[in-house]
């Protein structure tokens, strides 16, 4: 497995499985119906930000993308999305992207890694950040809201890098 920046041939490959995974509504607060163009604007924005993939050979396994958490005082704190093709889980390819965040995260200078909002009930997600070092610093109780309407919460999770 490789991990390097996103290419244009890439998007559809990413956007075949970024387009359900955000239709499916369990993990991502995205909006429902996104076309290929909207969903790469959000997914894929340009500087400061930094979008990869993990590929092998020609197959894209899946994505993240890394950046500042918020601009101007807060962009000494780092942030990032994953996605992980469904047929290509449990292979470490979300460990591989999660660990190229911290890499480069402290390259660049960052003080801390502050992920804004992992769904509680993602535990694939939320274990794999634990076992990265990251600490669920608040829960937002149910700020996210689930497709059969159950309300759930919010974790904001957090690597100090200093």
């Amino acid at each position: 497995m490789e991990i390097r920046e996103i290419r244009d041939d890439d998007w559809s490959s990413v956007f075949a499985f970024w387009a359900p995974i955000v239709e499916a509504g369990e993990t991502y607060a995205y909006p429902a119906g996104l076309d290929a163009d909207e969903a790469r604007a959000l997914w894929v924005p340009g500087a400061p930000d930094r979008t990869v993939v993990a590929v092998d050979g020609a197959d894209v396994l899946g994505t993240a993308k890394m950046g500042p958490n918020r601009p101007g005082r807060g962009s000494h704190v780092a942030t990032g999305s994953f996605m992980v093709a469904p047929e290509h889980g449990g292979r470490g390819v979300g460990r591989a992207l999660g660990e190229e965040l911290v890499r480069w995260a402290r390259a660049s200078g960052f003080r801390g890694i502050q992920f804004n909002a992992v769904v509680e009930t993602n535990q694939r997600a939320v274990a794999l950040w634990r076992s990265l070092g990251f600490e669920v610093v608040g829960t937002v109780p149910g700020a996210f809201r689930r497709p059969g309407g159950q309300y759930v919460g919010l974790h904001v999770m957090y690597l100090d890098l200093t």
